[in-house]
């Protein structure tokens, strides 16, 4: 039996933790896939994030950056500082980001300048508008995700 395909998968913030759950609930019933939940720490509060973790019956993350507040740059460079050791370390297969927030831009350059396939997973609005740091962080995010054809998993 083969290795199962390690998927480091990255939340950060309210809106990350909604579009992940049905991932992880279908990737824990997979036995070739390891999941391995990262939690950047960019909404860290009861109410913004760990109330949806047992509500929504996500894992407890296996690892929590525990970057906190700040501005757009310096809460996109902690997370970058913080994830690159760790993916260095774990050697993921993938990296799967969701959404749009600092966590998603921040976890796909730090994986794709090491070689790491990225997969981007967006269900919001595009709104075309580059003077929002949601729109820049999808864009630059869509630019980064990798076609991981040779995945077939599951």
């Amino acid at each position: 039996m083969s290795k199962p395909v390690k998927v480091f998968n990255i939340v950060g913030a309210r809106p990350n933790l909604v579009k992940i759950a049905p991932l992880m609930r279908e990737m824990c019933r997979c036995a070739s896939i390891q999941p391995v939940l990262v939690h950047t720490g960019q909404h860290y509060d009861e109410k913004l994030s760990n109330v949806f973790f047992r509500q929504m019956g996500i894992p407890t993350p296996d690892f929590n950056l525990e970057v906190g507040s700040g501005s757009h740059g310096w809460q996109t460079a902690e997370i970058l500082k913080r994830i690159e050791p760790l993916l260095l370390e774990k050697k993921p297969d993938f990296v799967l980001v969701v959404g749009d927030v600092n966590s998603t831009i921040a976890a796909s350059l730090a994986a794709v300048k090491l070689g790491i396939a990225v997969v981007h997973v967006e269900a919001g609005l595009r709104s075309f508008g580059r003077t929002m740091p949601e729109e820049i962080n999808r864009v630059l995010t869509d630019a980064l995700w990798t076609q991981c054809e040779r995945w077939r998993i599951c």
